[in-house]
């Protein structure tokens, strides 16, 4: 297929929840597809919908070594996320050079409906689930700085602000 270019945030996209995806059908496998290829050309772990503009509720995940084991999802929620933290530098595509550590559950559950359609319940841990979470975060119209405290938020924005990169 085709990797797409990822919107520059602030855009008003990035800030809106994604629509439920209804049914799959070739159309949304071609934008799986593109996301597959856009996530590889980046190169990184994940990659939601709407981050290419699309205003669907779905994401791609590959934290594999080998990659080429993509999990498709649409509609993802997590049901179930474990105490124990996990700090993990986070950075996206749509604010290029900027990262930050955020701490996320270590463990999640998540069902979503899989690329047959099937609604599945999988856990994920470690890189997988940090991303996993993180794409669900952009498909409800949040940005992974979004985690952090009031003041790193302000100061984070106000060094990408100064350096250019907003």
């Amino acid at each position: 297929m085709t990797a797409r270019t990822c919107l520059r945030w602030p855009q008003q996209i990035l800030r809106q929840p994604a629509a439920d995806v209804s049914e799959i059908t070739d159309e949304i496998r071609a934008i799986w597809a593109d996301m597959v290829d856009t996530m590889e050309a980046m190169p990184g772990y994940g990659l939601a919908a709407v981050q290419i503009g699309v205003p669907l509720r779905l994401a791609v995940v590959d934290c594999s070594e080998k990659r080429g084991q993509a999990v498709l999802m649409a509609n993802p929620e997590v049901l179930h996320a474990s105490v124990k933290l996990r700090e993990h530098e986070e950075a996206s595509p749509n604010l290029p050079g900027t990262s930050a550590v955020i701490a996320r559950p270590r463990a999640v559950t998540v069902r979503f409906m899989n690329a047959e359609g099937a609604v599945e319940e999988r856990d994920f841990v470690d890189l997988w689930a940090t991303s996993v979470q993180h794409q669900i975060d952009h498909l409800a119209g949040k940005m992974y700085f979004d985690r952090l405290s009031r003041l790193k938020r302000e100061m984070f924005l106000k060094r990408a602000k100064k350096e250019g990169l907003l």
